[in-house]
């Protein structure tokens, strides 16, 4: 928190003293760019349907092994130890398999996290390249992102946001 403060502190005063040198800085807020973004829906959709599979995958499996464990413990008296050890060996497999499955989709660099980046990746490098594009246009030196949370303050004039969005949405 104290490096987030210092950082933005010392981009104040950098700003500060570049102004005085006639460097026009704007500004944007890429969060609200990103959520706005008409292709944003459209792949958080796609993102979502793709959720819902690996979803329907994880019940599915979940359901197979709690009727394994329903039926071991309903028949656990009345079967023969070979029936057993079977019951019991289907039931770590199936919870092996259920477990792996979690861990490959839901996983620190699991399919959720992948899937998520392939489909924001291309949408962040549209926002970029509009940022980008506006800046040059309206003779920009410098444009920051206020969803960062580094940018203490602005005028509302220097505002990209609204103008690069409007952009995107046209194309």
């Amino acid at each position: 928190m104290i490096r987030k403060v210092l950082i933005a502190l010392m981009m104040v005063f950098a700003c500060a003293s570049f102004a005085e040198d006639g460097l026009r800085i704007a500004h944007v807020d890429s969060k609200l760019i990103f959520d706005g973004y008409k292709g944003t829906k459209k792949a958080q959709e796609e993102y979502d349907r793709q959720v819902a599979k690996w979803e329907q995958q994880a019940n599915l499996l979940q359901k197979e092994l709690s009727a394994i464990k329903e039926k071991l413990d309903k028949q656990l008296l009345m079967l023969s130890d070979e029936k057993k050890r079977e019951l019991e060996a289907e039931y770590n497999k199936k919870d092996i398999e259920l477990k792996t499955f979690i861990d490959r989709v839901y996983g620190r660099k699991g399919e959720l996290i992948t899937q998520n980046e392939k489909v924001s990746a291309p949408i962040i490098q549209l926002i970029r390249k509009a940022v980008n594009e506006i800046a040059l246009q309206e003779g920009y030196d410098m444009v920051v992102d206020r969803a960062t949370g580094a940018v203490l303050f602005w005028k509302k004039e220097n505002d990209l946001t609204n103008k690069v969005l409007e952009y995107l949405n046209s194309r």
